[in-house]
C-alpha cells in the first residue's frame, strides 16, 4: 500500500491482478449484469488509484475493495430503483394526466429554472445535493461514499437549499403547485 501511495504503477497493476476477477464475481453477485459488475470494479479501481495519497486503510485493502465495490454495487441498485419509481411515475401521470398545456409548459420552465439553479452551486455543494435529493441517499451514507465529514455534508446542503431558495423565490408558487409530482 505504501508503495502504491507513492505512485508506484506497478504496484498498482500488482493489486489489479490480483483482485480485479474476484472482485468483479462478487460486484455481479450483486448486479447480475456482467458489464455493469466490471464497470463498478473498474471505476473502483481509478478511484484507487485517483486517491491513492489520502486512503487510510484500517483493515486490510482485500477487505477496503470489497467494502467499496459492495458500496458501489448498492448504490448502482439504489439509482436504477430511483430511475425505475420514476418511469413508472411519469407513466402513470401521463396515463392519468389532465394537465393543461399551460400547466406543463409551466412544469417545464420551472424544470429549467432548478437546473439553471443547480449549476449556480459550487460543485461539492451541488454533489452533495444532487446525491441527498436525486439518489436519496442519507448523510452518512454521503459522507462516506464523498469521504468527508457529516457536518461538512449538513454544511453543504444547507448552503445548497439556501441558494436554491434565493434562486427559486419567484418560482415558489410554480414549485408547490407541481410538489405532488416530486413526491
Amino acid at each position: 500500500m505504501e508503495t502504491l501511495q507513492l505512485g508506484n504503477e506497478s504496484a498498482f497493476e500488482m493489486i489489479f491482478r490480483t483482485y480485479y476477477q474476484p472482485l468483479c464475481r462478487y460486484a455481479y453477485s450483486f448486479l447480475q449484469d456482467k458489464e455493469e459488475a466490471e464497470e463498478v470494479v473498474q471505476a473502483s479501481f481509478i478511484t484507487v488509484w485517483e486517491k491513492r495519497n489520502n486512503i487510510a486503510i484500517e483493515t486490510s485493502l482485500k477487505s477496503y475493495l470489497y467494502r467499496m465495490v459492495r458500496n458501489s454495487c448498492l448504490n448502482v441498485i439504489k439509482h436504477e430503483k430511483v430511475k425505475q419509481q420514476h418511469v413508472a411515475h411519469e407513466l402513470a401521470v401521463s396515463e392519468v394526466s389532465h394537465e393543461s398545456v399551460s400547466q406543463k409548459v409551466q412544469a417545464a420552465e420551472l424544470e429549467i429554472r432548478i437546473t439553471e439553479a443547480m449549476k449556480t452551486l459550487p460543485e461539492q455543494c451541488r454533489l452533495v445535493f444532487q446525491l441527498s435529493r436525486f439518489e436519496e441517499l442519507k448523510y452518512q451514507e454521503i459522507a462516506d461514499q464523498l469521504q468527508i465529514s457529516v457536518k461538512t455534508v449538513e454544511n453543504h446542503m444547507g448552503k445548497a437549499l439556501k441558494l436554491m431558495r434565493e434562486q427559486l423565490k419567484d418560482y415558489l408558487p410554480l414549485f408547490l403547485i407541481f410538489i405532488k409530482d416530486w413526491i
